[in-house]
């Protein structure tokens, strides 16, 4: 487990990198396929920490019940040390409706999350629409449990897209995410 403080070279207002991944769905989706969402949430995650496994009712949640937000996660294991992080497992998850986000992603090559300074799963970045970009609103956890086991009491991210929907400035302070570290493959 990590307490991660992100070196993200994202700042606030900076508009969320490009991307193009295929998805656990058989589709490939690029940032510009959210263009119709007045937000977006990334979520760097994967399938085998603990943490990030506790977040999955929550993204699911986030991405029913608000129109007007994209949930993607995106996977960025090492899959040959994680098996459970495969794309093949992921496939399974969506199938079987574990999983509902609007997209779950495979960043295979690892450079998604290197440009976006994901550092843990999970690594939650909320973006808001301007025009033709997405702009860093929040970079912060999805909700103040500290463990895996534990029940939330804030929801924070709920309340940061809630405002942020509303046009409202985002009531919450950020806190770092924690979770275990993003699994790089070897250089």
């Amino acid at each position: 487990m990590v307490l991660v403080e992100s070196d993200s070279e994202l700042a606030h207002g900076d508009e969320a990198p490009a991307f193009e991944l295929p998805g656990a769905d058989g589709e490939t989706y690029a940032l510009s396929d959210f263009a119709d969402h007045d937000a977006l949430l990334v979520v760097f995650t994967c399938n085998h920490c603990p943490y990030a496994e506790a977040k999955v009712d929550e993204l699911n949640h986030l991405s029913e019940a608000y129109d007007d937000l994209a949930v993607v996660g995106i996977n960025p294991n090492d899959a040959e040390e994680y098996p459970d992080d495969s794309f093949e497992r992921m496939r399974e998850r969506v199938e079987d409706g574990e999983i509902r986000y609007t997209a779950y992603l495979r960043d295979e090559s690892q450079d998604v999350a290197r440009e976006y300074g994901a550092v843990c799963t999970p690594d939650p970045f909320l973006f808001e629409r301007d025009g033709d970009a997405f702009r860093l609103a929040f970079h912060s956890r999805i909700d103040d449990a500290m463990n895996p086991d534990a029940e939330p009491e804030r929801y924070e991210m709920r309340e940061a897209v809630e405002a942020l929907l509303a046009g409202e400035m985002i009531p919450v302070e950020e806190t770092p995410s924690q979770g275990c570290s993003i699994k790089w493959t070897e250089d």
